[in-house]
């Protein structure tokens, strides 16, 4: 959800890229999030073998509940870090992230 609320609409593989989950888990945090209502599926209109997902409107109020929550965790986490800390944590995140994504474009998941 975190993903769809922040970046829109977007096939599942979309998902995949921006949290280098893998294909297995975000199928079941698709069909989870499918049978609560939070999410919607359709097919993509320029590839018809593809589904594009979305939030609902009770998706997306979650969303909302949810992310000033998650701001307020990770402001806490880093409260005792200094400017230089806060900056070289960033640029290590930065990296596994980039890193993560290389791996799993090697991959060529789908789902």
């Amino acid at each position: 959800m975190a993903v769809l609320g922040r970046y829109g609409a977007m096939p599942a593989h979309g998902v995949i890229e921006h949290t280098a989950m893998d294909k297995v888990r975000v199928s079941r945090a698709v069909a989870r999030l499918l049978a609560a209502g939070r999410i919607t599926r359709r097919a993509d209109a320029n590839d018809r073998r593809r589904a594009i997902l979305d939030l609902t409107p009770a998706g997306r109020t979650v969303y909302l509940q949810i992310v000033p929550l998650a701001l307020a965790v990770e402001s806490e986490l880093v409260t005792d870090l200094t400017p230089d800390e806060r900056t070289m944590l960033e640029g290590v995140m930065r990296k596994l992230e980039s890193r993560t994504a290389a791996d799993f474009a090697e991959d060529d998941v789908e789902i």
